[in-house]
């Protein structure tokens, strides 16, 4: 499974119903079901993101196809970060010598 950093700020849409917020990681978990994109962990946070989600996904089309979905809500734009643990970055360092 790969590891996906999601950035996320409210839209006008979804500031406007915050406290729904907590629903709403829940309804996105059922929405990513099917593509076998999983909720890791979120936190709501200060500073320039409102949210910060890990996702784990099987593959980089099942996470873009997950955040278009999500996207589509209006409630959140998004910016995600493919993560590579460390073991991940040994590999990917020894391929480039």
């Amino acid at each position: 499974m790969a590891t996906f950093v999601a950035l996320f700020n409210w839209t006008e849409q979804g500031i406007k119903t915050f406290k729904d917020s907590p629903s709403r990681v829940d309804a996105a978990q059922e929405l990513f079901g099917g593509l076998g994109v999983e909720v890791k962990d979120i936190y709501w946070t200060l500073g320039p993101y409102d949210l910060v989600s890990v996702f784990e996904a099987p593959d980089d089309e099942s996470m873009t196809a997950a955040m278009v979905k999500l996207g589509s809500l209006g409630n959140v734009r998004s910016t995600t970060l493919r993560a590579f643990d460390r073991s991940e970055f040994e590999a990917i360092a020894g391929k480039a010598g």
